[in-house]
Formats: C-alpha cells, structure tokens, sequence
C-alpha cells in the first residue's frame, strides 16, 4: 500500500514552479500543459522518488516531476519525443553555444538534398527546405548526444512554429493566418529554440533517462508510474504520426519508415498501436496495470474515449486495492478539418495506489 502524506514535501532546493515556466511549450497534440497542476495535486499526496512517464509526448509532464525533484524515467515511442526528453530530462548540464548552433546553420559537408527533393513544394520553400537539410547534416556529425539533441529539438520546434496548426496532414499554407511565427524566418527560429531549451536545462540532483520504445518493452520500474497513452475514441483519430510525420521523420532521419509515395504528404504508416481500438486499448491498460502493479498508477484519460470511467476503474481495481479518479473540466480542440469543433469533456485522472 501506498505510503500517504499529510502534505506534499518540499524537495528540491529550487522554485518548481519558476523552473516550470522556462519549460519550451509549443502546440502538441495531447499535451497536458494545462492540467500539470491536477496531475501533481494527484502525485504529490504520495511519498515517491522516483516516476515513469510511459507516454512522454512533449516531455512536460516529464519536466513537471523534475522540477519537483523526482528521479525520472521518460519514455515515447516517437523518436521526436525521445529528443525531447533526451535534451530535457536525462540531460541535466549540456548546452548548445549560440556559436556551434550558428555553425550548424552553415554548410561545409555536402547534404544530401533529401527534404529538398522529397518534399519540394509541399510544406516550406526551397530555401526553407535547403535550410533543414544543412542543418540536419551536420547535426549527424555532432558527437555529443546532449548537443546532438538539444540542436535536433531546436530543428524540430522550429518545424512546428513555421507549420501552420504545427501539423503536417496537408500540403500547401491552407490555415496562414499571418501570425509572427509564420513571418519569422527559419535561421532565426533556429537560433532562438536553441536559447530557449539552453535555458531549460537544469540539474535536479537525481539520474534521469530517456527512452524511445514500445511502452511493453520499457524495461524499467519506479515508485510511480504515469500513464498518459492516445486516446481511443470513434469520434476521432488519434494517430500522431499522421500529424507529426514530417518532424517525427526529421527526428530519426527517416531511417526504418517507408515513405508512402502516393500520398500528397508523404507520410509514412502509423506506427501499431493497441490503442487503436476499443478492445485494444483495455487490453493494453490491463497489461500496464498488471507489469506495474507494485507503483503507484496515476493514468490520464477522457471522458469520451474508451475503456469508459467505470471500465477504467473496473481493470485497476483488478491490481489495486484503493482506486481514485478526478474529473477535471477540460475544454479540447485539435483537429484538421474545419468541421471539428471544440469539445467540453472532461479529463480523468485514475489514481490506484
């Protein structure tokens, strides 16, 4: 049984909630950003060193433990996510000078061109295009894994910023609504992601690591696991690669997919996931339930996806003795199509300890 404490501990020599802010939010489909404060309202009320975030996605639920001094385990089955969480969270000192970042800018080792040509036309300009491709190129010749990471990020975020809706489902600048990130130029993006995850950067005392595989193959435990995974719902997708191909590509250099040619995007096939469907996505939870039943579980999911409330809390009870859940009125919208409109749910955080 879980050890309960009458008031959350104080546990790391810096502000918490001042180290949160330098956090580099962008748009990210299912990030929790805006509910940190209920998933550490639901956490803190434990005694815990240590966490596992099975699905870190943008990494901040991930930063959010760390500020509050936990020894941290990230894991994402995107590589994007991993170099996140690589740059963030296992890294605890390594910067990127503005100087090597203005080095990766500038081309001295030929490129081979491979954004300019399979993606000429369809989401930035030739010389955006060319720009990507310089600095990828030399980011693969960087031998320090925290730089390496840190500039791969930066490329990334810049990616997303120059992207309009940050998501990569069609071609063209269909949703150019004029805004100063579309204006702003690639270079300078570049630059300022850099500064901005340099100073993110910060040592918690503890070993963190990142990790980039399939959440059943993650071996690792911790006192606390939280479990943040797609939402299955009908109503809706929840592929990510679908939206994030393009960077998710950039993030591991497009080694391992096949790029569907047929298609306006170029993107590649989702990855499986038994989130996928109604009866997978019970599945799946039971078998993260059962191979984490000695931690604490802490697991976010909607009120219109599947497993339902009342099935959720039915599979952790199976593993559990003392189950939880706190709704948190959430107002979500993501979507592609101009016919998605915004949804009032509400957002579950299961708690079985």
């Amino acid at each position: 049984m879980a050890k309960m404490l009458s008031s959350p501990p104080i546990e790391a020599v810096f502000d918490a909630d001042e180290q949160m802010k330098l956090f580099p939010a962008t748009r990210y489909m299912g990030s929790k950003s805006k509910l940190l404060e209920h998933i550490w309202s639901a956490s803190s009320q434990f005694s815990f060193d240590s966490v596992i975030d099975l699905f870190s996605g943008s990494g901040v639920v991930s930063y959010m433990y760390k500020t509050h001094g936990k020894a941290v385990i990230s894991n994402d089955y995107m590589a994007m996510g991993g170099v996140i969480t690589q740059a963030l969270i296992e890294n605890s000192k390594t910067t990127l000078s503005l100087n090597e970042a203005e080095k990766l800018t500038t081309i001295d080792t030929p490129t081979d061109d491979f954004v300019s040509d399979t993606f000429r036309g369809i989401y930035y300009s030739n010389e955006d295009n060319r720009f990507i491709d310089v600095v990828r190129t030399n980011i693969a010749l960087m031998d320090d894994p925290y730089k390496k990471a840190i500039a791969m990020e930066a490329l990334i975020r810049t990616c997303i910023k120059k992207r309009p809706r940050g998501i990569f489902t069609y071609v063209g600048e269909r949703y150019n609504d004029g805004r100063k990130d579309l204006q702003k130029s690639f270079h300078d993006h570049f630059i300022d992601a850099v500064s901005i995850i340099n100073d993110a950067v910060f040592d918690n005392g503890k070993k963190c690591k990142s990790y980039n595989v399939d959440s059943m193959q993650l071996r690792a435990k911790a006192d606390l696991v939280y479990i943040d995974p797609p939402y299955y719902t009908p109503k809706s997708d929840n592929e990510y690669v679908r939206r994030y191909h393009f960077v998710e590509g950039l993030a591991r250099d497009w080694k391992g997919v096949e790029i569907q040619e047929n298609t306006k995007t170029k993107k590649f096939k989702n990855y499986p996931t038994p989130f996928s469907t109604k009866d997978g996505a019970a599945q799946a939870f039971e078998s993260i339930f059962k191979k984490y039943a000695d931690a604490i579980l802490i697991v976010s999911y909607s009120s219109n996806s599947r497993p339902n409330m009342d099935e959720m809390i039915s599979l952790l009870k199976k593993y559990k003795d003392k189950v939880d859940v706190i709704p948190v009125d959430y107002k979500y919208s993501f979507g592609t199509r101009e016919t998605v409109k915004r949804n009032d749910v509400q957002e579950y955080i299961f708690i079985g300890a």
